[in-house]
């Protein structure tokens, strides 16, 4: 297992059904910075049966809203979530993973090169993300990751968010969330070829210039990104695999569903991964059995929101009829605004 947001959430569920484990981890330690998650009710839930939900709830901000604009400013879409989505950061939500386990169960600089590496045991959990070795060892079907032919940057802003809120333009996406501490989280889409590799070096004159003339809250909101939160990378995902354990072996979290974060779903079906395998692990007759009932539980769900965050990625950094597409969410907007409105049906 990785000591990832997967790998310490399974080591949890293990633990807490008797099982020993042990984490290996590539890092030197836990991570000192990261950016928001959003934490759907299928992820909270999760976190209830691991014990973490108190936690969560009160180490976390609340989006109960948002909006997606044009460059321009003006509002496609007021979208009001029938649940609240709750807003932690990557690096607390890790460190309440990790509280209580006990010592040595993380092994921090400990890499496992492939599987000729692995260590005896029942079950090998890999939790190794979307560049998964033992995914490339052991189930070579599912392929290398695959480009989505666009870059990512994240990253944090002084001062508090005024909004959940995205703006969309040709070949590019700009979104901001809030976060507890007051600031705002930043998360910026765009084609990969709107930048030239020793860009990339520098996110902040990056994003100034490729999203110079949108609407004042993407600009200002550029201006004030703290640089040494900014991280800049090109967006994978990971083809569905058409079995999720190759013998004693079984893929959790990125390694078998990294998808597009445009759907706001990663971590959550991490979480959600963690928790149906440990549930499986701890009441089946013996780990076949387990990990049969773990694939029929959770592979064609994670596939499913794999195919569909992609789509939402192809739709929002789209270059080509981008006027159609807002028109069209602009009619669902007002049809949505519609259906809410006191009086109607």
């Amino acid at each position: 297992m990785g000591g990832g947001i997967a790998g310490l959430a399974t080591a949890r569920g293990l633990l807490a059904g008797g099982w020993d484990v042990e984490v290996r981890e590539r890092a030197d330690g836990p991570p000192t910075s990261g950016w928001t998650l959003g934490m759907w009710p299928q992820a909270l839930a999760a976190l209830e049966e691991l014990g973490l939900g108190d936690l969560v709830r009160t180490g976390s901000a609340v989006a109960a809203g948002g909006e997606l604009r044009r460059p321009d400013g003006r509002v496609l879409v007021r979208v009001t979530p029938r649940t609240a989505v709750r807003l932690v950061e990557r690096t607390a939500l890790l460190a309440a993973l990790a509280d209580g386990l006990p010592d040595g169960v993380v092994r921090w600089g400990a890499p496992v090169a492939g599987a000729a590496d692995l260590p005896a045991a029942d079950v090998v959990v890999a939790a190794d993300g979307v560049g998964s070795v033992l995914r490339r060892d052991l189930f070579p079907a599912v392929g290398r990751p695959r480009a989505l032919g666009t870059i990512a940057v994240r990253g944090v802003a002084a001062g508090p968010a005024t909004a959940l809120a995205e703006t969309w333009g040709p070949g590019r996406v700009f979104g901001t969330t809030a976060r507890l501490d007051g600031r705002t989280n930043v998360y910026a889409c765009f084609r990969s070829d709107l930048a030239g590799p020793a860009e990339l070096a520098s996110p902040k004159e990056l994003l100034r210039r490729v999203y110079a003339g949108w609407h004042r809250g993407v600009v200002d909101t550029v201006e004030d990104l703290e640089e040494a939160t900014l991280d800049a990378r090109p967006l994978l995902d990971v083809r569905p695999p058409a079995h999720t354990s190759s013998g004693r072996t079984v893929l959790v979290g990125d390694a078998a569903h990294a998808m597009a974060p445009h759907l706001g779903r990663g971590a959550c079906e991490s979480l959600v991964d963690a928790v149906a395998l440990a549930r499986q692990l701890r009441g089946a007759p013996d780990v076949a059995s387990a990990l049969a009932a773990y694939d029929a539980e959770r592979r064609r769900p994670a596939a499913r929101l794999v195919r569909a965050s992609r789509l939402v990625h192809d739709v929002s950094t789209a270059r080509r009829l981008t006027g159609p597409r807002d028109l069209l969410l602009g009619a669902v907007g007002r049809v949505a605004a519609a259906r809410r409105a006191p009086g109607a049906d």
